[in-house]
């Protein structure tokens, strides 16, 4: 019966494991002008992805623990559509999309029913 129930245990984290968003785990963005780049740590927020701000690389720390992307739904294929993105650099928030690719994830955002967009590739640092 023991047996049974470490089987059961291991297969559920098994499980757990294999339906994992692929794009969960940490991006880091591409420098700016003056070096600074952000880590943002992706994870599911109920049904949906969400994004904090978890290490700031070469600049002010005081956006760490910070929300930077939510209400992102999987639409397939790597894209997520449907959330906000907040910039730190401007303090804006824009409707936002994700889309990934192997090792990097474009994060992009517009404002003004998309006549005014911007975005960055962001890397996987685990």
């Amino acid at each position: 019966m023991r047996a049974l129930g470490i089987g059961i245990f291991v297969g559920l984290i098994c499980a757990q494991t294999a339906l994992a968003d692929p794009v969960h785990g940490t991006w880091q963005s591409p420098k700016n002008e003056d070096g600074a780049s952000l880590q943002v740590t992706l994870s599911a927020c109920g049904t949906e992805v969400c994004g904090v701000i978890t290490k700031v690389l070469n600049s002010n720390p005081a956006v760490e623990g910070r929300r930077m992307i939510w209400g992102m739904k999987s639409g397939g294929n790597g894209s997520y559509t449907g959330g906000r993105v907040w910039a730190p650099d401007e303090d804006k928030t824009y409707r936002g999309k994700l889309e990934l690719s192997g090792g990097t994830l474009k994060v992009s955002g517009c404002v003004l029913g998309g006549a005014i967009c911007r975005g960055s590739t962001f890397r996987r640092v685990n």
